[in-house]
């Protein structure tokens, strides 16, 4: 890929889990028996499995989950009072009760504190529009769901928050009797509303869409095998730590055909002064160890992101301002004030508003980060950790389980010198 690189790297990157757990509810809405090869096995994808089973669908795990087979039924939970867990998961939180409210019976749907934390009011006043029965107390969860299949029509829903209520909707559509027609304008990420819409189309949905406008039409998936790509936005890190360390990272499967918006990360890189190529099978990125600053970068559209660049953007040669991340707030934590205050400890000027990031350069100091439960915070501080040399103490490094187990030990792989990061024992 960069023949002038003499330590080129091959980072093994697990599967997506915006795919898994997507593909998860597909081939649950499906006739029949799917089968995912290289599923991400990580705590937010094995709460969504789990979640599954609640609702009473059979998944069943290949040797060493090479594979899952997921077996559905063409139709929504029927007969059944369940009480579903969705632990960490947001994408369990805003994904299946749509599908749930498909079916028939009731479901009591509740989470982890963080979880709890998190909003999903848009959501579910747009089920009770479509003719389930909600009740919640402060629109978050636990809530009770209450399900007598969905008629569908026309609907407008709040996604400034975030695209996930829109694809949980838009994934439950062709189990609606009329199908769903759904206002896009106000949606934040809508990479990730269209990979939900082509993951539709590969499991047979017929679905339609403008630049205001989705309409899903009624009708049934397909039992549909899929090969998981790896997850662009955990590649993102490793892509980072090429570009500050002056190696070439090269991430196979992950190439120009990618379903992943996050892979646009790397035209961010390139804007940093880092060399990229994207090819069909992989994409590599490369640098000479210094990041070019000065620039503004709009990153609304692939926020999962953002952090990486904050991280490294004391290492630019001039200040670097993020915007249109103001979603991110809403995430596992608020993660606009999270790197700001961890980079500030680092002894970096930060400046924050609402909905932007601007960091200016300087050499970090020795600092415990507070990872605050959410494995963005500790990938993104490593990542600085490895370029700049100086020691960071994680004070939650096993959070990163939830979408990567074996993120420390690949990080410790590849560049051996990321063992300037403390990691507490767990």
């Amino acid at each position: 890929m960069h023949p002038d690189d003499p330590l080129p790297r091959t980072a093994r990157i697990p599967g997506s889990k915006s795919l898994t757990n997507r593909a998860l509810l597909l081939a649950a809405a499906a006739p029949g028996t799917s089968r995912l090869w290289a599923p991400l096995v990580s705590e937010d994808t094995l709460a969504f499995r789990t979640a599954l089973t609640d609702l009473g669908l059979t998944v069943t795990a290949g040797p060493e989950d090479v594979y899952w087979d997921v077996t559905g039924t063409g139709r929504g939970p029927t007969g059944r009072a369940a009480r579903v867990w969705c632990a960490d998961a947001g994408t369990a939180a805003r994904f299946l009760p749509p599908f749930a409210a498909t079916g028939d019976g009731s479901f009591r749907f509740d989470g982890s504190a963080q979880l709890r934390a998190r909003p999903l009011r848009p959501l579910l006043d747009a089920l009770g529009e479509l003719g389930a029965t909600v009740r919640t107390t402060e629109g978050t969860l636990p809530f009770e769901l209450t399900a007598a299949g969905l008629d569908g029509g026309r609907i407008a829903v709040d996604s400034s928050m975030s695209s996930q209520y829109l694809s949980g909707l838009l994934m439950a559509a062709p189990l609606m009797r009329h199908g769903l027609e759904a206002d896009a304008r106000s949606l934040v990420s809508r990479p990730y509303v269209d990979m939900t819409l082509a993951l539709m189309r590969r499991y047979g949905a017929q679905v339609e869409t403008s630049a205001d406008r989705i309409r899903v039409l009624p009708g049934r998936y397909r039992p549909t095998d899929l090969a998981i790509e790896p997850d662009a936005s955990t590649a993102s890190y490793f892509f980072a730590a090429g570009a500050v360390t002056g190696h070439a990272v090269t991430v196979p499967g992950l190439g120009s055909g990618s379903l992943q918006g996050d892979l646009r990360f790397v035209d961010v890189l390139a804007k940093a002064g880092a060399r990229v190529r994207v090819e069909a099978g992989a994409t590599a990125v490369s640098g000479d160890g210094r990041l070019r600053g000065g620039f503004d970068v709009d990153m609304g559209e692939i926020s999962d992101t953002f952090m990486t660049l904050a991280a490294i953007a004391p290492l630019a040669d001039a200040p670097v301002t993020i915007r249109g991340i103001g979603h991110a707030r809403l995430k596992e934590s608020d993660r606009i004030e999270a790197m700001a205050v961890n980079l500030r400890a680092c002894g970096i000027r930060v400046v924050e508003g609402a909905d932007w990031l601007t960091v200016h350069p300087g050499r970090p100091a020795p600092a415990r980060i507070a990872c605050r439960r959410d494995h963005r915070i500790a990938m993104s501080f490593s990542v600085l950790a490895l370029g700049s040399g100086v020691p960071l103490e994680l004070d939650d490094p096993g959070c990163v389980a939830k979408t990567f187990p074996g993120f420390h030990a690949e990080m410790r792989r590849l560049f051996p010198v990321t063992t300037v990061i403390s990691e507490e024992r767990q």
